[in-house]
């Protein structure tokens, strides 16, 4: 039987619990989270993610702040507003939202965040901590797929996991989280990406897929065995003229043909979505403790 990993529902209790937690620091007079958001230019898809992001936060009692720049802003202007947010003690982390207008370099950007407010978890700094196996704010779509794992009680410790893709935000780093001596984790992991050779011998191996190559319905139900795990970073917009919005959104896992294979899995929408930006919120929480770099 598979069993669907409700991304959305499970955001929604964590948000529930991040709540409880906001409300007791107000009874107790103590600083409410502050997560900061900077949008530069007019990429749709960055609107809407950003606009969720602040509304999570006034779902959960934060306190946000959105500055919003046009495509002309410079590289210079943003390192000032970057340095600002850095020395500014009443925002706990902030973010600032990819991707950026061609003429800003976005490495330069991510490096000049304090690792301390870095509550996006791109800087090298707690990249290299995450790697150590070391207090740090995790990536935030790596940090969803280990809640959901983690909270749907689904047995990481010896199995087989393979990750298709190898980027910085997702790939990367939960291939790391996947395979460290921690709980979730202590997994034997395989990344995969366009060099593969013989990809279909791996994912028929594997016990649990991470699939997040940006491919529509790239994992097909011959390359997967009975009782595997899928996990399906993928949103990808299929161009679809029966559609309300003439489009769907299709994950890189062919949904009808893998899920009747597998133990469990995530929907595209609904899935590990949701999951992301409640992990920006988990760390801006902890980042407003100081949980990782003390106060």
């Amino acid at each position: 039987m598979t069993n669907l990993i409700d991304g959305k529902t499970l955001a929604n209790t964590i948000k529930e619990e991040i709540a409880l937690e906001v409300n007791e620091i107000r009874e107790n007079d103590g600083k409410i989270p502050h997560l900061a958001a900077i949008l530069v230019g007019e990429d749709a898809a960055s609107q809407v993610y950003v606009r969720n992001k602040v509304r999570s936060c006034e779902q959960v009692g934060f306190e946000s702040t959105l500055i919003r720049k046009d495509t002309s802003t410079t590289e210079e202007e943003l390192l000032a507003i970057v340095e600002d947010l850095n020395n500014d003690p009443e925002i706990d982390g902030f973010i600032v939202q990819l991707p950026l207008p061609k003429h800003i370099n976005e490495e330069k950007i991510t490096l000049a965040i304090d690792p301390k407010k870095d509550v996006d978890g791109f800087h090298p700094a707690n990249f290299g901590r995450m790697a150590q196996g070391l207090p740090a704010y995790l990536p935030a779509t790596p940090f969803g797929i280990m809640q959901m794992l983690d909270r749907y009680n689904i047995e990481v410790e010896g199995k087989e996991c393979v990750v298709l893709g190898r980027s910085n935000i997702v790939g990367t780093p939960i291939s790391i989280l996947l395979s460290r001596k921690a709980q979730p984790g202590n997994a034997t992991v395989s990344l995969c990406h366009s060099r593969t050779q013989d990809l279909k011998s791996h994912t028929l191996r594997a016990d649990i897929i991470v699939a997040a190559l940006g491919i529509p319905e790239f994992l097909r139900g011959d390359m997967v065995k009975e009782g595997v795990v899928i996990i399906d970073v993928g949103i990808n917009r299929v161009d679809d003229s029966t559609a309300k919005r003439g489009y769907r959104l299709k994950g890189d896992v062919h949904f009808e043909e893998v899920a009747p294979k597998a133990s469990f899995i995530t929907p595209v929408p609904g899935g590990v979505g949701p999951m992301t930006v409640t992990s920006l919120l988990m760390n801006t929480l902890k980042a407003s403790r100081g949980d990782i770099y003390g106060k």
